[in-house]
């Protein structure tokens, strides 16, 4: 089974991107990762995450895209669980539009961590 522990539900996914997860996605809203917090509080964040995916029957793949400290640490729990790891690569078209920019991304493919 797919997770998507990210700030975007799958609901809001393109074609593409849920048949390049295979079509079935859980989604696990990413937390709010406090700016203030020291190592030991993104460790003791990403073990709760990790026990919280290790509950959940059948997950094969997690997509995990956000704050980047907690991203590694929980990536790393999980490689070393046997757990694969994606992140999800786009391609950001920008317009520009009476002075203000808007950018459209598109989803291009899962990396593996």
């Amino acid at each position: 089974m797919f997770l998507n522990l990210s700030n975007h539900p799958s609901i809001s996914w393109s074609e593409n991107q849920l048949a390049a997860a295979g079509g079935k996605v859980i989604d696990l809203a990413f937390p709010q990762v406090a700016p203030d917090g020291d190592e030991k509080y993104i460790q003791n964040l990403a073990t709760e995450y990790y026990n919280k995916i290790l509950e959940m029957q059948d997950i094969t793949t997690v997509h995990l895209m956000g704050e980047m400290n907690f991203t590694f640490a929980l990536v790393t729990k999980l490689k070393a669980a046997g757990i694969k790891c994606v992140a999800s690569t786009t391609k950001r078209e920008t317009v520009e539009e009476n002075g203000v920019k808007i950018s459209k991304f598109q989803f291009v493919r899962f990396r593996e961590y």
